[in-house]
């Protein structure tokens, strides 16, 4: 199993719940490291039906898009990607047309790395393992 940087143990202090029972504190989830990705994806959102948004980076905790002017904090949507398939989150953050995602899960590290491989096809701009 290979190891991607910034996903180590949760911490307890200043805890944030993760459904699945992760705790994670604010730090945690802002170290883990991001991935660049170019990712179209139709999502489905509990209020709006399907939405086209664009992901540009990915980590094992959430997602941000960069065409999200539609989107307020608080908003859950369904996202499906590869390896995992369908997975929900819900909008932490916005600014001006880009959106912060976290997921109700944490993607395992495998599956992960799976996923990552899949999205980035040029090595160059894979951050090391």
């Amino acid at each position: 199993m290979r190891h991607l940087p910034g996903l180590g143990p949760a911490r307890k202090e200043g805890s944030q719940s993760v459904a699945g029972g992760a705790n994670l504190s604010v730090t945690d989830l802002r170290r883990a490291a991001r991935h660049p990705v170019d990712f179209p994806a139709i999502v489905e959102h509990f209020e709006h039906g399907d939405l086209h948004l664009h992901v540009c980076n990915l980590s094992a905790h959430g997602f941000m898009v960069d065409d999200a002017r539609q989107l307020v904090r608080g908003d859950r949507i369904i996202i499906r990607l590869p390896i995992v398939g369908r997975i929900e989150a819900y909008v932490i953050w916005t600014r001006d047309s880009r959106a912060g995602f976290q997921f109700e899960r944490i993607i395992r590290l495998d599956d992960f790395v799976a996923i990552i491989d899949q999205l980035q096809p040029n090595p160059r701009l894979r951050r090391p393992r």
